[in-house]
């Protein structure tokens, strides 16, 4: 499988064409140290050294296809201020069709991470978790719709953020099945009625227990009959199941695979599910069948791991991480 995958990626992975469907986000980092308590309260001050701004959410996993070469699209929301023009330059300077986005009143959902050293001191939430709906919600399918023959396969996306109803979810489906396009879902919550007749769905595993009648525990014999349950509960093709340092479990029809994470030195799962349905996706865009796709994920994913933060895999670490070399 492995001359397979370094054919596929230096061959074929351009090829593929995404569209990103869901939550964008913005994700600040201020990196900083602390050597002093505050006169003002009895709280660390951090000296902030470094400003770092990434694509997260939805505009993650599109960050994560654009790297790879091919086409990719994005539909979302996003609003009016300074955060959304960031989003919106950023994906646009990585090569993201932006055309499909929805500008709106609501705040673009904005991450802010402060950070001493390697160590999270504190987070600020910007957003609204609302439901989109009426006209916003609209524009949005009427964008999706019209970008879809041009596309191999679809990600839903779904942060919880308000652009993945059920409704709008249910809609995006319909529209892939009327036209035979592939569908993943990267699932949000506990309910996954909205997800009903994808082709895949991607959750980690304390995903995957919130929606078991029983939770499970982290091991091949217990994964396996579940995520069959939960494959004809939802009338899907088939399911991967991301496990943190156990790797991941793709089964679809007869197919079962389990396949190992690498070990690492770091294990920073932040942004690692945005990267494993961006590459399975790509992989099946571009001609691959499940197995290999989900293989080729699994490989993408250890290089994530290995980072601090949200991360996207460039097409030279898949590489590289495939064991081909670096210069092709």
């Amino acid at each position: 499988m492995k001359d397979n995958l370094k054919k596929f990626v230096v061959e074929d992975l351009s090829r593929a064409r995404v569209m990103v469907i869901g939550d964008v986000m913005l994700d600040k980092y201020y990196f900083g140290e602390v050597s002093r308590i505050s006169p003002e309260a009895p709280v660390p001050i951090n000296h902030v050294l470094q400003i770092k701004e990434t694509l997260g959410g939805a505009a993650n996993v599109a960050h994560n296809l654009a790297l790879s070469g091919g086409k990719v699209f994005i539909v979302g929301h996003a609003g009016k201020g300074n955060h959304g023009e960031t989003l919106l330059k950023k994906m646009t300077s990585r090569g993201i069709d932006v055309s499909g986005m929805v500008l709106t009143d609501r705040p673009t959902t904005t991450k802010i991470r402060v950070i001493s050293g390697h160590q999270q001191m504190m987070r600020l939430d910007f957003e609204n978790s609302d439901d989109i709906v009426g006209e916003p919600a609209n524009k949005l399918l009427e964008n999706f719709s019209v970008r879809l023959k041009e596309v191999d396969a679809v990600i839903i996306s779904d942060y919880g953020k308000g652009v993945c109803t059920e409704n709008t979810c249910a809609e995006i489906i319909r529209l892939c099945r009327q036209s035979g396009k592939i569908v993943v879902v990267d699932p949000k919550g506990d309910d996954w009625t909205k997800y009903t007749g994808a082709d895949f769905i991607t959750p980690n595993l304390k995903e995957f227990n919130a929606v078991l009648p029983k939770k499970i525990k982290n091991n091949d014999e217990e994964v396996e009959p579940a995520a069959r349950l939960i494959i004809d509960k939802f009338n899907l093709n088939g399911l991967v199941v991301t496990r943190s340092a156990a790797g991941l479990t793709l089964i679809d029809g007869e197919k079962v695979s389990h396949i190992k994470a690498r070990a690492q030195e770091v294990f920073d799962v932040s942004g690692a599910g945005d990267t494993v349905i961006a590459v399975f996706a790509a992989g099946l865009a571009g001609g691959l069948d499940s197995e290999a796709a989900a293989y080729l994920a699994n490989i993408a994913a250890g290089v994530v791991v290995a980072k601090v933060g949200t991360y996207a895999v460039s097409l030279e670490e898949l590489l590289n991480a495939v064991d081909f070399p670096s210069k092709i």
